[in-house]
């Protein structure tokens, strides 16, 4: 049931990839010579998102997100991610007009798109802000007047050839990200260095009396946790993972209320 989600930054700049991440289609390396006359769209639509059932999360925003979503483990990094929809190819989260379901807590990987990090090709290990050219939020200057409105203003990607403070606050944000990203990524690999993973399958029931089985994705389990020698225990909390377990083992609650709206999506 889980689809494949993939966090770090993006693969190449510019040249469609089967590995490129989700949402993106097509990133460019951000330059003033390219996108000097591109305006970004700010509008608060989701849209692009409507399809997303497991959506890639960081350890720092797992507090926040517990609440709203399941939290599980997908694919052989195990990658943590938000159940966002129980189909495939469903968010029960992104409402007909784009807007994302109060007062539920929003990803930081939506948030960021459609800005992204990825590795410059001339300079292994750099990585470069790009944009996904395709993104419906990316427009010619000369029209942004057309779209200004009280839903949605546009600011541009340059001022002359230096990054407008738009694009500045995209950096900041993804550069945030990524570091986030790598946090986690390091904290993961100590939990799974202690085999606490294991596969599970959630069964939700919906009013309906339709019973869904989830499928292909893992959990950490609590007996192998409880089971830890004192020295392996101390050194999880040492490496802060406790927190990131602890906010997964208590986003299982969260099943009843992704049914719950499932629920209301169906009846709304």
């Amino acid at each position: 049931m889980m689809a494949d989600t993939n966090g770090n930054a993006a693969p190449g700049t510019g040249v469609p990839s089967a590995q490129l991440p989700m949402f993106y289609k097509s990133p460019e390396a951000v330059n003033p010579t390219r996108h000097g006359s591109l305006s970004l769209v700010i509008k608060p639509d989701f849209g692009f998102a409507a399809s997303a059932h497991a959506i890639p999360i960081m350890a720092s925003e797992m507090p926040a997100a517990m609440r709203s979503y399941p939290i599980v483990f997908v694919g052989a990094q195990k990658a943590p991610v938000v159940i966002t929809g129980l189909r495939q190819d469903e968010n029960l989260f992104v409402e007909a007009d784009g807007s994302w379901s109060q007062p539920h807590y929003i990803p930081g990987y939506v948030r960021r798109y459609p800005f992204v990090l990825a590795e410059d090709a001339q300079q292994a290990g750099r990585l470069k802000l790009c944009i996904d050219r395709e993104s419906d939020r990316v427009i010619e200057t000369v029209v942004a007047p057309l779209i200004d409105s009280e839903a949605a203003v546009t600011a541009p990607l340059f001022k002359g050839t230096e990054p407008s403070e738009t694009t500045r606050g995209a950096l900041e944000f993804c550069n945030q990200y990524q570091i986030g990203y790598n946090a986690t990524r390091a904290t993961i690999d100590k939990i799974d260095a202690l085999g606490l993973f294991v596969s599970r399958r959630s069964t939700v029931t919906l009013e309906s009396k339709e019973v869904l089985n989830l499928t292909d994705f893992q959990v950490v389990d609590e007996a192998a946790l409880n089971a830890l020698s004192d020295k392996d225990f101390l050194d999880l909390r040492k490496a802060g993972a406790l927190a990131l377990i602890y906010c997964h083992l208590a986003s299982s609650n969260s099943w009843n209320a992704l049914a719950y709206q499932a629920t209301v999506r169906k009846t709304g």
